[in-house]
């Protein structure tokens, strides 16, 4: 790598940590994030207390339960949390790639920083290794964060498996946000006014985000009645199969749409690795993978195609020729 790659890349790795406005919105996804596991572990030990009170009085009164204990599976917990992630991360990965270009344009330092002697890729290079390491500081912190939380609050230990499980949720976290901080930093470049940027980006991200996956989950009969149409209904697996064979295009439909969406695919990669899925839960990782493998490989497709858009737009020909006025 070039020394113009090295200055621009310690120059803003710099600027980002340097930012309020970045650390107040980093701060806040860090603090949400903990907030719903904190929630949802004080919900587990409420429900525990319930169960055991309940056998208590049970035994007193000389009778017995068949029904088991709630069940403590820590990373399950983190649902709440990696929604969060999926929806507000977006959104500050968005911020902060557009943020990158337009900065420079509103500063008018465009001209100044293309007059020293700079590669043809050393702006955009420079730029997303900046972004890929703010993500994975932001990240390594988060990951920090969870596992305090759960030992404190949810009073549980990971084991090495599930702390590799959370690893991988991170990892998937981390293409998923580097795809949408590139795919701005792109839009930035090639649009002539920032802000058309900022607008392009918020439409792709309502779409993909938030409007896809919505109209599939809408279009899934299961998910019509809290805690699921065919466990309220004691459906077994069998017979499930079954019954969504009469509805085969329809949910060919429904699984077309969600394919369209990298915020469904994160989606479905974490929430196996966390065991949020009942089938993957507490399963190895061979298992894991070999059911979701495609959930993964999507968003590093896409957050390839995301860099190299960047790659293709951060450049001296557009940066100048569309400056802003």
């Amino acid at each position: 790598m070039s020394r113009a790659f090295w200055t621009i890349f310690r120059k803003e790795f710099g600027d980002v940590f340097r930012s309020r406005y970045f650390l107040v919105l980093c701060a806040a996804l860090i603090v949400v994030m903990t907030l719903s596991l904190v929630i949802s572990a004080l919900d587990f030990h409420t429900r525990l207390s319930d169960y055991q009170r309940y056998v208590q009085a049970l035994k007193q009164a000389g009778g017995t339960t068949q029904e088991a204990p709630p069940q403590l599976s820590p990373l399950q917990q983190l649902r709440g949390s990696f929604e969060y992630l999926e929806i507000i991360g977006a959104i500050l990965a968005i911020v902060i790639g557009y943020g990158m270009i337009a900065k420079e344009k509103y500063r008018g330092t465009l001209r100044l920083l293309f007059s020293r002697p700079i590669g043809l890729l050393d702006v955009a290079a420079g730029k997303l290794a900046a972004l890929a390491l703010v993500w994975l500081s932001v990240l390594a912190l988060l990951s920090l964060a969870i596992l305090v939380t759960l030992y404190f609050v949810g009073g549980a230990v990971l084991s090495v498996s599930e702390i590799a499980k959370l690893g991988l949720s991170m990892g998937d976290a981390w293409v998923y946000l580097m795809f949408w901080s590139a795919l701005a930093l792109g839009l930035a470049s090639f649009t002539r006014q920032p802000s058309t940027a900022l607008l392009i980006s918020f439409v792709i991200w309502l779409s993909v985000v938030l409007i896809i996956p919505q109209i599939g989950d809408t279009m899934d009969p299961d998910n019509q009645v809290p805690g699921g149409l065919f466990q309220t209904l004691q459906v077994d697996k069998a017979h499930q199969h079954a019954v969504l064979e009469h509805f085969s295009f329809y949910e060919s439909t429904r699984n077309a749409l969600e394919e369209t969406s990298i915020s469904k695919h994160f989606e479905r990669a974490s929430f196996a690795f966390l065991g949020v899925k009942e089938m993957y839960d507490r399963q190895p990782l061979a298992y894991i993978w070999s059911g979701t493998w495609k959930d993964t490989v999507w968003p590093l497709a896409g957050a390839w195609l995301g860099t190299a858009f960047a790659l293709s737009q951060c450049n001296k020909r557009n940066l100048l020729g569309r400056k802003s006025k």
